[in-house]
């Protein structure tokens, strides 16, 4: 009787964890596939209001991480072209000393965009995050998603599935380490599944907040 029910528990067992990874192979595929055509090169793009620059590491003294960096220098490379005409920087800001859209910022402007067409998200802590204040906070609609290629499925499904009509522009150019890349795909697999469940399942809650209108000519960017 006791083997029996050994047997017959660890049938169970195998076939729950069967559906569970079915279920989370379905959610990998779906976030990976369904908006994969929507990333273009930066010449389709038709110009679009804003860019959505995603925030990344800033290490400390304020020097972006290569993968921000990249993203930056796509987003104002887009803006010189006449794609967008605002660059929205969305990152983390929860300390008083870590600020990833200020230092953003500062780089794009080093770059050569103008600071009036710079725009700042604050509480952009995951890509959920931004791409729910975009479309809840700054009252946007039509945006170019700019981040990495290995990023944009995930960027895309979230800001897709929470109201925006989304393309992306993969930063690229800078050659990465076999480790760091074997490091982003491991993390990237794992965000795509949890986005996939933040977007059914949890709907989880973003920092709210009065609406922003970034065209406005009383906007104050930085010094919000």
């Amino acid at each position: 009787m006791t083997m029996r029910f050994t047997k017959s528990m660890l049938c169970f067992l195998l076939v729950v964890a069967g559906v569970l990874i079915l279920l989370v192979l379905a959610a990998y595929l779906d976030v990976s596939l369904r908006y994969r055509g929507d990333i273009l090169p930066p010449e389709e793009v038709t110009p679009r209001p804003v860019a959505i620059v995603f925030g990344a590491g800033v290490y400390p003294g304020g020097r972006l991480s290569p993968v921000l960096a990249e993203r930056v220098e796509t987003a104002v490379a887009l803006y010189q072209a006449g794609k967008v005409q605002k660059l929205l920087m969305t990152g983390d800001n929860s300390i008083p000393t870590y600020n990833e859209p200020w230092h953003m910022a500062d780089y794009a402007i080093r770059l050569g965009a103008p600071e009036k067409d710079i725009a700042f998200d604050y509480a952009g802590r995951r890509t959920y995050d931004s791409c729910w204040r975009a479309k809840h906070i700054f009252g946007l609609d039509e945006v170019v998603l700019v981040t990495q290629r290995f990023h944009l499925p995930r960027a895309l499904y979230l800001c897709r599935s929470l109201g925006l009509d989304a393309v992306g522009v993969a930063a690229e150019g800078r050659r990465y380490r076999w480790g760091t890349r074997l490091w982003f795909s491991l993390r990237e697999a794992l965000a795509r599944v949890q986005a996939w469940i933040d977007v059914h399942i949890r709907h989880p809650q973003p920092i709210g907040g009065d609406p922003i209108d970034i065209f406005s000519p009383d906007y104050q960017g930085r010094y919000e």
